[in-house]
């Protein structure tokens, strides 16, 4: 039996919300920028490793700087959050501990994954300034464009929300 079970990603506009879905789902990765208005939806089934199968709905919805600024209607019925950060643009993590703090009061039993996403566009040294800074908040650094860590962040969640 296939449990079915919603993911919203949410972040700033351009952090790439939808390219790590199309990474995870079609594993591609394209340069041309769309921007999502509104949301968009996409569906990929996967096993976990104790042999249950999972459907994740995917809802990239279009980036906002504030999490009260999405609609509630796109947020209801969720089963787990993806916050997704730029690492390379410090104005899309400014405020990231208010925007958790938001999630985890009006959501407080939804899991929410946080990822630095665009890790190939910055040094190494960087990110562990910023693992320094954030350890605590950050779950993933990854990068679409190269898959980085993509699907690990997925499938963790996946197994989080069984």
């Amino acid at each position: 039996m296939t449990t079915s079970k919603k993911i919203v990603l949410l972040g700033h506009f351009g952090v790439g919300k939808s390219s790590l879905i199309r990474r995870f789902v079609e594993n591609t990765f394209s340069e041309d920028y769309k921007v999502t208005i509104g949301v968009h939806i996409s569906k990929k089934t996967i096993d976990t490793p104790d042999k249950k199968t999972i459907s994740l709905i995917i809802w990239d919805l279009e980036g906002h700087d504030d999490v009260e600024k999405n609609r509630a209607s796109y947020l209801m019925g969720t089963h787990g959050f993806i916050y997704v950060f730029d690492a390379s643009r410090p104005v899309t993590f400014e405020n990231l501990e208010d925007q958790l703090l938001i999630l985890k009061t009006k959501y407080p039993n939804i899991p929410v994954k946080v990822v630095a996403n665009k890790t190939d566009l910055v040094k190494k040294t960087e990110i562990n300034q910023y693992n320094d800074i954030f350890k605590p908040l950050v779950d993933f650094y990854t990068s679409a464009k190269t898959g980085s860590k993509v699907d690990l962040l997925f499938s963790k969640l996946a197994n989080e929300l069984i």
